[in-house]
């Protein structure tokens, strides 16, 4: 029986989020399965991925052949990097420790990477609420600004419309009493 290490697709139109799963090649892409693996979700940034290792390398031992995108998972994740250094130590090239040292090592890197993109995310999505920010206090001390400038404006306006009623009204008293 050929089986496929596979995503398997779940979730809402336009929200896709996919179950890893060991399946027969046969078998329909969202149909019967023999071994679900992890999920994987991409609508997260950066994309959220759990897979047991450890059983992804045990069908990879007995020839499950990854799809495409499943290959890069199982790389992103190390699946088939500890395949890799597990056909290395039955050569006889690495000892078992040595070959966990090397994962353990790679593993940690790589968990270093992701968390400096979550925080660099982070930052970047904190300089644009706070460019924003600014933009818009900026926009609020223009407005305040013409305001202010409209109101001195009117004020300046009923003072002069005051002082020439003023005026007119001796003249038209004058004018009355002649």
């Amino acid at each position: 029986m050929p089986v496929k290490i596979r995503l398997q697709r779940h979730g809402k139109k336009g929200k896709p989020f996919y179950a890893v799963v060991a399946a027969d090649a046969r078998a329909k892409r969202d149909g019967k399965f023999l071994e679900k693996l992890g999920t994987y979700n991409p609508n997260t940034n950066p994309a959220t991925i759990n897979l047991d290792v450890d059983a992804a390398v045990k069908w990879l031992e007995n020839g499950a052949q990854p799809t495409d995108t499943a290959r890069n998972i199982l790389s992103y994740k190390g699946a088939l990097l500890k395949h890799h250094l597990l056909g290395g130590v039955r050569k006889g090239a690495l000892t078992e420790e040595q070959a966990e040292e090397k994962f353990q090592a790679w593993v940690s890197e790589k968990e270093a990477a992701i968390e400096a993109k979550k925080s660099g995310l982070a930052t970047a999505k904190a300089d644009v609420k706070a460019a924003a920010l600014a933009a818009e206090k900026e926009v609020n001390e223009k407005r305040m600004a013409a305001a202010q400038e409209a109101e001195a404006a009117a004020k300046a306006e009923a003072t002069a419309q005051e002082a020439a009623a003023s005026e007119e009204a001796p003249a038209a008293e004058e004018n009355a009493a002649e």
